[in-house]
């Protein structure tokens, strides 16, 4: 019989909503949040969340209604319907920040041998809301929609150093899973990087999601520089030891995140310490 994954389990802990949530609509956005990590069936969700079944099975059949999840027959397994794809299109269509980035990308020419993400915090992810290859070879887990956890990657770690305080406070109290062996997870040794990151506004990593990939990203500001996002580049092992190709990548970076923000409002001289 399939099962939710530990994995899933666990990140659960994470949700904003929290488990077993006692609300209609907060246990709607709970299960919402769960079958858009992994398709489940009922009473993988009773299982997962600690709610009774008939509680779920009710509250699944209202958002099967109205479209937001929908039933595979084969597998009974719920997943994520038409309307939340007619709610995020619209989102996505009025993002500026995005629209911003795809005005960018359309005129830059010099970027090239990474793919490139135009990447957004959502809950405890970064999240890829725009994705363009600028190299010939495939680089998994880079590609539209795709989410990490916010302590890795280089977009997880831009995305979490310019979050309010209170929220990196409550993020790095929960226990924080690996990815790879390189992956970081100890709370003070996080705090140490993201220091790091908001004093030069920009993040590289190598390995900790993938053994043979690397990145970089760089944040952008809106007009209150509130951070609205992040610029990041996904490349593969081979250039991550080339110097010069990297220092090549990194000014693109930055001109490009510095672009984007400026098209926002942003003004460095608003706030010394941006």
């Amino acid at each position: 019989m399939a099962r939710i994954p530990d994995k899933i389990k666990n990140e659960n802990n994470l949700f904003s909503f929290g488990t077993n949530p006692s609300s209609g609509m907060d246990r709607a956005f709970t299960i919402l949040d769960l079958i858009a990590k992994q398709p489940c069936r009922v009473v993988d969700i009773t299982k997962a969340l600690n709610i009774p079944w008939a509680t779920v099975h009710r509250t699944t059949k209202k958002l099967e209604k109205a479209q937001f999840i929908s039933r595979d027959e084969t597998t009974n397994r719920y997943e994520i319907g038409a309307r939340m794809w007619y709610l995020g299109s619209s989102y996505l269509s009025n993002n500026k920040a995005l629209t911003s980035s795809l005005e960018y990308l359309a005129r830059a020419n010099k970027i090239r041998n990474a793919d490139v993400q135009v990447v957004e915090r959502i809950g405890n992810y970064s999240v890829v809301i725009h994705a363009e290859k600028r190299q010939q070879h495939p680089i998994s887990k880079a590609q539209y929609g795709h989410h990490l956890p916010l302590h890795t990657g280089s977009k997880g770690h831009v995305l979490l150093a310019f979050s309010h305080s209170d929220f990196i406070d409550d993020y790095l109290s929960h226990p924080l899973d690996a990815l790879t062996a390189k992956t970081v997870t100890d709370p003070h040794q996080l705090r140490a990087i993201l220091d790091e990151v908001r004093e030069n506004k920009f993040s590289m990593t190598f390995a900790d999601v993938q053994p043979h990939t690397g990145s970089m990203a760089a944040p952008i500001f809106d007009n209150l520089n509130n951070i609205a996002g992040c610029v990041c580049f996904v490349y593969l092992s081979n250039l991550a030891n080339d110097e010069s190709a990297c220092e090549e990548l990194k000014q693109n970076l930055m001109l490009m995140s510095h672009n984007i923000s400026s098209d926002l409002g942003w003004r460095p001289t608003i706030n010394t310490n941006q």
